[in-house]
């Protein structure tokens, strides 16, 4: 085959450094949003939706053929909390948290996804970060250690 083809969805989510509420402001959480899908664009992984509340981040995208997912993961990280600090003075100690997690999506859910993106807000209304990447990881059937994950 001449050429290469891939079809390939994922659902990324991570956090600020200790779930600090570091988006609260929503003009910088929405600012933040749109720097973090034009640098997964700029990298070759166009976005469909990014969301998110004060404390941690989801992405949905077209994962790229020519970058790996922790590369490209460290890019947004390194990019996106130099932005930050540089931009806004109120947060000259940004950062986002080590880890991360990554889900894989079928065309026929990417709906589905984008709307639970879509409704970050209204979701963390009754319901934590943990609370939510907890239920991801079970979702996906990922085993996990507590100790590690929130460190």
């Amino acid at each position: 085959m001449a050429h290469t083809f891939n079809n390939v969805l994922i659902h990324l989510v991570f956090s600020t450094r200790d779930r600090h509420p570091l988006l609260r402001d929503e003009a910088i959480r929405n600012e933040m949003h749109n720097y973090l899908g034009g640098t997964s664009s700029a990298l070759g992984c166009p976005i469909i939706r990014v969301g998110g509340v004060e404390d941690h981040v989801h992405l949905l995208s077209y994962l790229s053929k020519t970058i790996s997912i922790s590369d490209r993961v460290r890019e947004i990280k390194k990019n996106s909390s130099g932005w930050a600090k540089n931009k806004y003075d109120s947060l000259h100690d940004f950062q986002w948290q080590m880890g991360y997690g990554v889900f894989s999506v079928s065309q026929s859910m990417t709906s589905v996804v984008e709307e639970y993106i879509r409704n970050q807000e209204k979701h963390h209304q009754t319901r934590t970060f943990q609370e939510e990447f907890r239920s991801l990881l079970e979702k996906h059937g990922i085993q996990w250690d507590e100790k590690y994950v929130w460190g």
